[in-house]
């Protein structure tokens, strides 16, 4: 039979997606991550993988899924956050920029999930199912009420769910969460169905979203979810020590605000007196996609005049961050390979051909 007639949609998809397999699972798998440092990888989004020495491995707001995919549809879904925010109807064409990175199905080793609110691209059913199904430790799901609701609503046993608040704090191997206050303001502009919200009181915010401090042995990471500025956040930096800042940074389309823009990641980090700060979210949709030299131009404005004892850091999905080992690096480059040239004859005409 010839090769053609075995294409399928199906075949192509299986053996296309996730598009990184599982190289990300095998890297995470064999690193090992050593004394007075904590290795961190960006999923995408604002999801993360978090390792330390003591082989604690936890997922933060880890994402598998997907945007817009077609054009048949031609509105947003009564009660949607950015229709309630904007009073829009036209679909949002926010379509999935980023790959993904990790295959969840292929995730054996975890020690906790995390989720840092409830909205679909924080939260993912097919890793929860996959974690349920291949991780035999019966490890816990942690989040606001709400998340925990959607996980139990998912299939996720109950006593698996862990239920926290700002100031709860779990202990799990060699690193310590400290849920903190979220400034996640979409959050309560977010109604189950159709509610008429107007005049009204918002509801609890610590329900719906918690930020993270993740206390490792190589220092403390702050995860904002998906906060948007607060004067509160100069609180948590006089609480406590922060030394790595995550900010769900984004370009805002006319009509809503969702994400914090370039100049709020830079208060943001002056705030939280954090040692570094790197800006995510600004990955993934295509209508919420920024230009990271925003934030690079404008910290060089200002960070002499404003005595900056930051810098920001620039990742890519996919990309790995241990900290403090690069705690001095600005920008991330993946593995560009080739380490052994010439170690073996090249097999070339002649030298100089190339």
């Amino acid at each position: 039979m010839n090769r053609i007639d075995e294409v399928t949609r199906e075949r192509w998809i299986l053996d296309t997606f996730p598009e990184w397999g599982t190289w990300l699972n095998e890297e995470i798998e064999e690193q090992t991550v050593e004394e007075g440092n904590v290795a961190m990888w960006w999923l995408g989004c604002t999801g993360v993988w978090i390792k330390t020495p003591g082989d604690c491995n936890i997922s933060i707001d880890l994402w598998c899924g997907k945007g817009k995919r077609t054009k048949q549809v031609k509105e947003m879904a009564l009660g949607h956050q950015m229709a309630n925010m904007s009073g829009g109807r036209k679909l949002q064409p926010n379509l999935r920029a980023s790959v993904a990175v990790l295959d969840p199905f292929a995730v054996r080793k975890v020690d906790a999930v995390l989720a840092t609110h409830y909205h679909q691209d924080h939260m993912d059913v097919n890793y929860a199912g996959a974690v349920l199904s291949n991780v035999q430790e019966p490890i816990p799901f942690i989040g606001p009420q709400k998340a925990v609701e959607l996980w139990i609503k998912w299939g996720v046993p109950e006593e698996r769910c862990i239920t926290v608040r700002p100031g709860d704090t779990i202990k799990i191997k060699d690193l310590e969460i400290l849920a903190l206050e979220s400034f996640d303001r979409t959050c309560l502009v977010t109604t189950d169905g159709v509610e008429n919200i107007r005049g009204t009181c918002p509801g609890d915010m610590d329900q719906k979203a918690v930020n993270y401090l993740i206390k490792t042995p190589g220092g403390n990471i702050y995860h904002s979810g998906d906060s948007h500025y607060s004067i509160c956040f100069a609180k948590h930096g006089k609480e406590h020590t922060i030394d790595v800042a995550l900010a769900s940074f984004g370009e805002n389309p006319v009509g809503v605000a969702d994400k914090m823009t370039s100049v709020d990641v830079l208060r943001m980090a002056e705030a939280l007196q954090c040692k570094v700060v790197i800006p995510v979210h600004y990955d993934v949709w295509t209508n919420f996609m920024a230009d990271l030299n925003e934030i690079r131009v404008l910290y060089r404005m200002k960070k002499d005049r404003l005595n900056y004892r930051f810098h920001p850091f620039f990742w890519e999905v996919g990309g790995r961050y241990i900290y403090p080992h690069d705690g001095e690096k600005t920008e991330y480059h993946h593995d560009r390979g080739f380490q052994d040239c010439f170690e073996r004859e090249p097999n070339t005409p002649f030298c100089s051909i190339l």
